[in-house]
Parts: structure tokens; sequence; C-alpha cells
């Protein structure tokens, strides 16, 4: 009976460890599926201008890799994305004077876009950009 207990208690503590394990936080169970989306619209909407890496063409359009004017200020980025940009910025020292489009696209999309590029080619970003946080940004 002792042994039976005991196989049982060791059982148990193995599922609910292994479980644990392997599920990791909510937010990055959110974020990975996030990024998978903002991929998938990527190659749709961005890959044409900003290259498969996001390297952009050097003196017309920006890189987003590794990029300070995406990373420093992300409600700019939400805003850029959801709205187009037009005029001069400057992007790692370099200047551009182009034409983003607004891009027509839901802010659920818009999140999942910026959650990809804002983790990808040398970019972290660990906070999760959520729809909610695109519907406040305005004009």
């Amino acid at each position: 009976m002792r042994h039976i207990f005991k196989a049982l208690l060791l059982t148990a503590t193995f599922m609910v460890g292994c479980n644990n394990s392997n599920q990791g936080s909510k937010s990055e169970k959110n974020l990975k599926a996030s990024m998978e989306k903002g991929k998938q619209l990527y190659d749709v909407y961005c890959i044409s201008c900003h290259m498969q890496e996001g390297q952009g063409v050097k003196n017309v359009f920006p890189p987003l890799a590794k990029s300070d004017f995406l990373m420093e200020d992300i409600p700019r980025a939400i805003h850029v994305v959801k709205y187009g940009q037009q005029g001069e910025i400057t992007v790692n020292g370099q200047t551009y004077n182009s034409v983003m489009t607004p891009l027509g696209i839901s802010d659920e999309e818009v999140a999942d876009i910026l959650n990809y590029v804002t983790n990808s080619w040398g970019n972290t970003n660990e906070t999760l950009i959520t729809p909610k946080q695109v519907s406040k940004i305005e004009r």
C-alpha cells in the first residue's frame, strides 16, 4: 500500500512539473501567436519596402532592423503603421523622406505586425502590443 501511495505521489508530481515547465506564461504565448500572425502580415504589407530582413532600402525606405526610430517610441510606431508616415524622419542617423501610405488594416493586425517587427532582426520589445493599445492612438 505504501509503495502504491509513493508511486501515485511521484506520478502526480511529475505530471504537474511537466505541465508547468512546458506552458510558459500567457503573455509569452500571446506574444508568440501575435508574432506568427505579424510575420504573415509583414510578408503581405511591408516586405516590398522594408525587405525580408527588415533592412529597408538605403536612402529610400528606412530599416526596421535594429531601428532606433521604431524602438524609441512605440506609440509613434503604432501611429506610423496605423496612419502612415509622410515627411522627413531620421533612423539610425540616416535621414529618410518617403511616404508610407496607411495600410487600411485592423488594430489587431497593426499590433501583430508591430509585435513581429519589434521582436525581430535585433529588436527586443518586452511588452506585448495589444489591439486595445492600438485603438487608443488617434490621428
